[in-house]
């Protein structure tokens, strides 16, 4: 792609495409604007290493302006010009203004890169990242990391508490591996989260289900809510994660089989996970329009998955009549497990219906206990998915008549 001038205009209003794409601005050779098919976006600069001259890449981070990534790279091209490698020192230096020091948003970058990505989860990746870009930029951006005391820590834990009281707990727990991963770099001398308490010692296990009232009334708000109301039904029926159903996509159904096959790189204990759709549910996959381009089952323009769960959250509860802090969407998931069980469903079975690795296949079970139990969740969603159906009156029979254009 032939390099431009990039604009503020265009870094806010880019849209994402089916691949991940790279937009070079050619105001500052080297820097590039990366936008991901999810909308999720980073700068990065391109240099060589002054060591070796072999290309290597700086990140920093998506929030910042493009007047904050052109200082962001020229700080670290000046360390390149004192022949010092920007990924090797500290840290990626991104300041706005030259006596500021290390600026907190450019930092994290660092620490998401070398550190975060490479030694956990993409989810635990993406659940720090969240935390950094929603509640903690906000209030720190353009600071320096040298500049945050413990009386800042303590404020921004309690302004969290307030709202989502264990949010807290995962925000100090954020700030800590932070503030560590500084000192054992010798960028700080101390964490200014020592000896800040967490807001609550113990968090309790929730156990919260949908009674058969409240899951009538969210199943009936789905209706009319298009990819995000029925991807919510979908959650419903197979006891499937969100994250599951928001990237499903056309590549992974059989439609032979009526079977959803989730592969590992998607679940959350790396196991490919076969789901097998139920009438209801197939339903409502084969209601889905297939876009041109898109692979996306639930796709508001058929290139991204749907993301803004918060607020569709916020608008079914408010259609359901049930109150928005009480329920959260893995509610859902746990809702249809417990309803298996009161059906009579064995919990071998239901283990094998969420893709759990519990107790039941454990240790010396999943050596020797290889039956995949593929016939008993088939026949168990289904009677599941004709229970949903009785309690909404047959509603789901709605969705069963429609078809794509």
């Amino acid at each position: 792609m032939a390099g431009k001038v990039l604009s503020a205009r265009f870094v806010e209003t880019v849209k994402p495409k089916s691949t991940r794409t790279e937009y070079p601005d050619a105001a500052c050779p080297g820097l590039y604007l990366i936008v991901q098919p999810s909308g999720a976006r980073s700068w990065a600069l391109r240099y060589r290493r002054p060591q070796d001259r072999k290309p290597a890449k700086l990140t920093f981070d998506g929030g910042l302006s493009l007047a904050g990534a052109r200082h962001a790279a020229a700080a670290a091209r000046l360390r390149l010009e004192q022949g010092t490698d920007p990924a090797v020192k500290r840290l990626p230096a991104a300041a706005y203004d030259p006596q500021s020091g290390e600026a907190v948003e450019a930092v994290f970058a660092s620490f998401l890169e070398l550190h975060v990505k490479r030694n956990n989860r993409p989810s635990t990746a993406r659940a720090a990242e969240c935390i950094f870009n929603r509640i903690v930029l906000p209030r720190w951006r353009g600071r320096s990391v040298h500049s945050i005391l413990r009386r800042d820590v303590i404020d921004m834990v309690e302004s969290v508490v307030a709202d989502r009281p264990y949010l807290a707990n995962r925000t100090l727990r954020v700030l800590s591996k932070f503030f560590n991963w500084l000192c054992a770099r010798d960028v700080l001398t101390m964490s200014p989260v020592s000896g800040v308490d967490r807001p609550y010692r113990k968090e309790e296990v929730r156990t919260r289900t949908l009674d058969d009232a409240e899951l009538r009334a969210l199943w009936l708000a789905c209706e009319g809510e298009g990819p995000f109301g029925q991807a919510l039904q979908l959650l419903l029926l197979t006891g499937t994660r969100r994250n599951e159903v928001s990237r499903m996509s056309w590549s992974e159904i059989d439609e032979k089989r009526r079977l959803w096959v989730i592969p590992k790189e998607r679940t959350k204990n790396h196991r490919e996970h076969a789901v097998p759709l139920s009438t209801q549910a197939w339903a409502i996959v084969d209601a889905r329009p297939q876009l041109v381009g898109g692979d996306f089952v639930f796709s508001v323009d058929g290139v991204s998955p749907i993301n803004g769960w918060h607020r569709a959250r916020t608008r079914l509860s408010i259609k359901a009549g049930i109150p928005e802090e009480s329920w959260r969407l893995h509610d859902v998931r746990r809702t249809t497990a417990s309803g298996l069980q009161r059906l009579g469903v064995p919990v071998p079975v239901v283990e094998k219906a969420l893709n759990h690795v519990s107790g039941t296949f454990r240790g010396i079970v999943s050596t020797y206990q290889t039956h995949n139990y593929a016939d008993e969740v088939r026949i168990a969603l289904q009677k599941w998915a004709d229970h949903v159906e009785h309690l909404v009156g047959g509603k789901p029979a709605k969705v069963i008549t429609l078809r794509k254009p």
